[in-house]
């Protein structure tokens, strides 16, 4: 999944695509890159971001979804049902739902869904992340979130434990550690798993050094092997380039043992 946000905010600054010809040329390329799916969003949801109002996130993404719908499979990124709705019917075929408050509403419209945990909102949900058990709790909601959307009729799920939201270093690398988990339990509902740790801040936070965003292109692809090797079937990513590079190299070595 190639991120394309078509936001001022977005904590990756090289990814900021404001202007709508920008977001479409950024996501007519990830999909000749060999991006599955392209991600559209309108409204950072990084911690401290600052709330869109429903207009100004319609007239972001919607011109956006329109282009880019010709080219491939897009999703929007979104948390509002207005927004939702009127992405679908532009062309998006999935609903990226940090707040896993839309399953119903992809359901109705007949789109894939990804469910996500994140504890707060953008505004508190780093504050002081607590769990007595991250991997459990986690589990647990992710499971409930499984069975709404079977319930609602959801037939392409994806489930994300919500790498840093709400998540300190040490709960981010628990998931991590524990992702072979969260695909058993997604198999357990014939859902995927989604992983996205893509340029987080956590990343530049467990070498010696302290690494900026622009520094922190290894330890994605690190994390998003990882996340391949343990059945996770979707990562969210900025480099969508060197990502598929990555996913041959670790996909045809296999074939080639197997064929």
């Amino acid at each position: 999944m190639g991120v394309v946000n078509v936001t001022p905010d977005s904590f990756f600054p090289a990814s900021r695509t404001i202007a709508t010809d920008e977001a479409v040329a950024r996501g007519r390329s990830h999909f000749l890159f060999g991006a599955d799916v392209v991600d559209v969003g309108g409204e950072s949801s990084r911690p401290g971001a600052t709330p869109v109002e429903v207009n100004e996130e319609l007239a972001r993404v919607l011109p956006v979804i329109r282009a880019l719908a010709g080219h491939g499979p897009v999703s929007i990124d979104t948390q509002k049902e207005s927004v939702a709705r009127a992405a679908v019917a532009a062309g998006a075929s999935v609903l990226n739902d940090v707040s896993s408050t839309l399953c119903d509403v992809a359901g109705e419209l007949g789109v894939g869904y990804v469910a996500m945990h994140r504890q707060g909102d953008s505004s508190t949900m780093q504050d002081n992340p607590t769990y007595d058990d991250v991997v459990g709790e986690i589990s647990d909601f992710l499971r409930g979130m499984a069975e709404r959307a079977r319930s609602a009729g959801v037939t392409k799920l994806w489930l994300d434990p919500g790498i840093g939201f709400g998540k300190t270093v040490e709960h981010n690398v628990a998931l991590l550690a524990h992702v072979d988990h969260f695909v058993q339990l997604a198999n357990e509902y014939h859902a995927g798993v989604m992983i996205g740790t893509s340029r987080k801040r956590f990343l530049g936070q467990l070498g010696r050094d302290v690494l900026d965003v622009d520094e922190r292109l290894e330890g994605s692809l690190a994390t998003e092997a990882w996340a391949m090797v343990q059945g996770v079937s979707m990562v969210r990513v900025h480099d969508v380039r060197e990502t598929v590079q990555l996913r041959e190299l670790l996909t045809r070595p296999l074939e080639a043992v197997t064929s």
